[in-house]
Parts: structure tokens; sequence; C-alpha cells
């Protein structure tokens, strides 16, 4: 199967509007995950501060903070949205009935 027959060109514009908001969504259920990690009392300041330096290096290489926009790759972008929890199958609402399926398909494998 050829992607260019997994998704309209409706659903490109629509994964264009929809992007930024997921990724600033994202972004600020991560920032909730660092406070709760500076916040701790339990461990030296310095294990908080490398703990979330670690952190961040692994989430800022996560699309649901920065991914690369090509039509070429939108199925792919949506797969790694729903598998790091940036987004959900139900945020899919208005696309269309092949680009869904072919999402969940890649997922299911």
């Amino acid at each position: 199967m050829q992607q260019a027959q997994t998704y309209t060109e409706n659903d490109w514009k629509l994964f264009r509007r929809r992007i930024p908001e997921w990724q600033e969504n994202y972004m600020g259920r991560l920032i909730e995950e660092y406070m709760a990690i500076l916040g701790r009392r339990d461990t030296n300041p310095s294990d908080r501060f490398w703990q979330l330096a670690e952190r961040i290096e692994k989430d800022k290489k996560d699309a649901g903070v920065q991914l690369r926009m090509s039509r070429s790759r939108l199925i792919f972008n949506m797969i790694s949205l729903l598998e790091e929890g940036a987004i959900s199958m139900e945020d899919l609402d208005g696309f269309s009935d092949t680009l869904k399926e072919t999402v969940s398909q890649f997922l299911e494998r």
C-alpha cells in the first residue's frame, strides 16, 4: 500500500491545523511531570537536576514536541503522536476513515 492512498488532502490540512494545539497540550503535560520531578524532596537537588536534564533530552525528540512536517511523514507522525500519548484515537475525529484505518493497522502490529 502506498502512503499517498492512505489519507486525503483534507486529512493533511486538518493535521496541519491541529498539530500546534496537540503539541502545546503535550508539552504542558510534560511540564507538569517536570515540576513533579523538581518538587520531590526525597532526593538530592543534584539528582533531581540530572533526572530532569535526562528527561528533557529524551522528550525533546518526541513528535509531541517537534516533528518534521511533510506529507510523506503524515501517517508516521500520527503513529508517533499516538504511541507517545500526545494524542488519542479520539483526537482523530474529523479525519478520513481511510487514514484512521491505516493508523489503527500500524498500531496493531
